[in-house]
């Protein structure tokens, strides 16, 4: 929800994340299991695997900035079809099965609770929502935001670089997807490929509902 705030702020949306979600999962499991040694996979080893998780799905996401920026193809036409391809490279690296062979520890980010008992996927979630909205309220990386959503020609005309920012925000929502698909396949202890199925839906909700204007310029984290 946060990484969809950013890209609908700027009068965009992006249909992926649901597959982007499962895609991360499927990436970080299957490396545990082929590359850190499954059951015998060290805490280091499980955090390098998920990075490179969340690393492949804020890649998909600079592939989709540059869709939108550099070619002007309508941001729901690119995220569409990467939808379509990140499910389906979910399915073919997963050879359309769950992937489980993880430690029981891997399941400490989506199920433990170390603060108080509250668990810590929640406290992430607060501390991600807390960062944002102060990059939003408070910073001019927010206020450019805002403005390309506002009017885009008259934020160029002003002296900021659009093009970069929609790459940015595009980039900054496929790694958080990439970070929800980590903590589900934590939850569950295990990757699918049919993880995050209308996902995209319940996010979009999520942020219509919350006050973001789906004509951009404006809406809170906060809502």
């Amino acid at each position: 929800a946060v990484g969809m705030t950013l890209v609908i702020a700027t009068r965009g949306i992006d249909l992926s994340v649901g597959s982007l979600i499962a895609l991360s999962a499927v990436v970080a499991t299957m490396l545990i299991r082929d590359r850190a040694g499954a059951e015998a996979a060290t805490p280091l080893g499980m955090i390098v695997c998920c990075l490179a998780g969340i690393a492949v799905c804020g890649l998909i996401g600079l592939f989709t900035g540059l869709m939108v920026t550099v070619f002007k193809i309508p941001p729901f036409v690119v995220t569409l079809a990467m939808m379509l391809v990140a499910r389906g490279v979910a399915l073919i690296c997963a050879e359309g099965q769950s992937i489980y062979q993880v430690p029981e520890s891997f399941i400490w980010l989506g199920r433990g609770r170390d603060l108080a008992g509250v668990p810590n996927a929640v406290v992430l979630m607060l501390v991600f929502y807390a960062v944002a909205h102060v990059v939003m309220s408070r910073m001019s990386l927010g206020r450019y935001i805002y403005a390309v959503g506002g009017n885009a020609q008259a934020a160029r005309l002003s002296g900021v670089r659009v093009d970069r920012i929609l790459v940015l925000v595009y980039t900054i929502g496929g790694a958080l997807a990439g970070l929800g698909g980590i903590i589900l396949a934590s939850q569950l202890r295990s990757g699918s490929p049919i993880y995050g199925n209308m996902y995209e839906m319940y996010t979009i909700a999520a942020v219509v509902v919350g006050g973001t204007s789906l004509a951009g310029g404006e809406g809170k984290i906060l809502g």
